[in-house]
């Protein structure tokens, strides 16, 4: 698994819905992910650190895990399959730690509340994310640039 933050929130120019852009904490690997728009404005209320004047659905599911003494741990985006995410949020309550399915939308807006960390699964991390070509290009001129300084001396022990 590969801990991923969210990026930024987008249209998607095909379907015209949201999208939210999880990017790795090294920022080479971005996992767009389609959404609703409820769940676009409750992750734009986190990130912005809007307050509002009665409590979302989000705001709602913390309290109620704040009441219960229970803490999220990390939400999980551990599968795809036919264009559908599928997340997992991981609770734990009195030591004993829980794994309840969510939508990684749902899972994202109580993480970004609760600053608990998301993860992605390595399978999707190498089936549906999009490399950084800034970051990559750059990483390439550094090893050119290497490998044309190197002397023979270089390699004496």
């Amino acid at each position: 698994m590969r801990q991923m933050k969210v990026d930024k929130l987008g249209i998607d120019l095909l379907t015209h819905d949201p999208v939210v852009i999880l990017k790795d904490l090294d920022g080479k690997r971005y996992l767009p992910i389609l959404i609703g728009p409820f769940e676009a404005t409750a992750i734009a209320l986190a990130l912005e650190g809007t307050q509002v004047p009665r409590p979302l659905s989000h705001d709602l599911m913390r309290t109620m895990l704040e009441a219960m003494h229970a803490t999220l741990e990390q939400i999980v985006i551990y599968d795809i399959k036919e264009s559908t995410f599928f997340a997992k949020l991981i609770v734990r309550q009195n030591g004993e730690t829980q794994e309840i399915d969510a939508r990684p939308s749902d899972g994202i807006a109580l993480a970004l509340r609760m600053q608990a960390p998301i993860y992605v699964a390595d399978k999707i991390i190498l089936e549906e994310t999009v490399a950084d070509k800034k970051s990559e290009h750059e990483e390439i001129q550094k090893f050119r640039q290497f490998i044309e300084e190197l002397k023979p001396s270089d390699f004496r022990e």
